[in-house]
């Protein structure tokens, strides 16, 4: 069976994109939250953000670096990728 990893976001950046250097190629960090709106049992209007970290590279982090500002309205859609690390004492 065939698979497929596809994500599409709307929300709205939390910061100016983070821009450095990985070798040769640019990269641009930036989080972005994106807002639920529902209505919970009783009928009362709810909001849930989740805020969710971009990575992009070369000429998108170019873009973004030029464009992007704290606040923008965005769009993105491209692949979910997880990353975990270990701190010195061994906690994820």
């Amino acid at each position: 069976m065939a698979s497929l990893n596809k994500v599409m976001l709307i929300g709205n950046l939390g910061k100016d994109p983070e821009i450095r250097m990985a070798g040769s190629a640019k990269v641009a960090n930036f989080s972005i939250a994106v807002t639920e709106k529902f209505k919970n049992r009783e009928g009362m209007q709810q909001e849930r953000t989740e805020w969710v970290n971009i990575v992009v590279w070369n000429r998108l982090a170019e873009i973004a670096e030029q464009y992007l500002k704290k606040g923008s309205p965005i769009y993105i859609e491209g692949k979910m990728q997880t990353r975990s690390w270990d701190d010195q004492s061994g906690q994820k």
